[in-house]
């Protein structure tokens, strides 16, 4: 049997795929199992002994059409549901199954603030499209792969290679990410070495943190690679991150996690942690909550409490008796 798994964005939602694809690989003895996705994102997928092998989009529909009928699938499995996977499986004419997105449904919940979709995770709702096969939860976590094999003493300074708190403060849109001022005060409430994580757009965030906070704090925003990033997650004593695919990945590693979530939630979209022994939520019910899926560059009403209003204590104390 030879199977074609499909997702083409974005981090978050294809790290989540990973337990479908073990799952498909493990109950389906002597199975082939492909996975196509977009080039920007063949990391997640690299070193992942699960996937046979990766296929990744081409700059046209037609020449990646053309590779999908060159193998000879038996059964596409659409993790993503949109136009070009509509096409791509109306032109194979492949046997599929495709995740059901319950756009109508997650487009109520979030213009009238009602909850008509259950908080199913993404993965167990993935994983009803593999179902037609006799393929079932496995229970365990995501898979991240590390590409190399790191050394603390390369990318951290002495003083934070043991018992460090890794504080992932980047995030797509601006409503995902605590502002400066209440990271400042939160990381003044932690015991340990804390490490700040980011990319390139959220380096200047960590040097005016880790300035005022002091010598706790270790900037490695836009120093470290995603892959290096990812290594010194695995090897935190505890992760506080926001709505983001660095803090998703971390759950590979069943380290405590602090997911904080400000103007979204994760009931909506069916990414609360998954699979983490030893996990902490943090969000505050408000009338204007959520205000979108995905974050916004700015708060609707100005006021942006669902970050500002956070209780910091339990976030702290979380951490503390890690």
């Amino acid at each position: 049997m030879k199977i074609l798994v499909i997702r083409f964005s974005s981090m978050g939602d294809i790290i989540y795929t990973t337990p479908v694809v073990r799952c498909l690989k493990k109950q389906l003895p002597g199975a082939e199992i492909h996975f196509l996705t977009k080039a920007a994102f063949k990391y997640i997928y690299d070193n992942n002994p699960y996937v046979d092998k990766l296929l990744l989009l081409k700059p046209t529909l037609a020449e990646t059409i053309a590779d999908i009928k060159a193998e000879g699938y038996d059964h596409i499995i659409d993790l993503h549901n949109n136009l070009r996977t509509a096409i791509i499986k109306l032109r194979t004419g492949i046997h599929t199954s495709t995740y059901k997105k319950q756009t109508i449904r997650k487009w109520l919940s979030l213009k009238f603030n009602l909850k008509l979709v259950p908080p199913v995770h993404l993965v167990d709702r993935y994983l009803k499209a593999v179902a037609f096969l006799g393929v079932t939860n496995d229970g365990k976590p995501i898979d991240y792969y590390i590409k190399k094999d790191y050394q603390l003493a390369a990318l951290l300074p002495a003083s934070h290679q043991q018992n460090y708190v890794a504080f992932v403060i980047g995030a797509t849109h601006f409503t995902k990410r605590m502002p400066n001022e209440k990271i400042i005060s939160l990381c003044r409430q932690i015991n340990y070495p804390i490490v700040l994580l980011g990319g390139n757009d959220v380096k200047a965030n960590g040097h005016e943190i880790s300035t005022a906070v002091g010598n706790n704090i270790y900037n490695a925003c836009g120093v470290t690679s995603l892959d290096e990033s990812v290594f010194l997650v695995s090897k935190a004593q505890s992760v506080i991150g926001f709505d983001t695919g660095l803090t998703h990945i971390a759950e590979a590693f069943n380290v405590p996690i602090v997911s904080i979530w400000g103007g979204t939630v994760p009931g909506l979209l069916g990414v609360q942690p998954y699979m983490v022994k030893d996990v902490l939520v943090a969000g505050i019910d408000l009338s204007c909550r959520p205000c979108s899926k995905f974050g916004l560059e700015k708060c609707p009403l100005g006021h942006f409490k669902c970050m500002y209003d956070m209780p910091e204590q339990p976030i702290a104390e979380f951490v503390n008796i890690k």
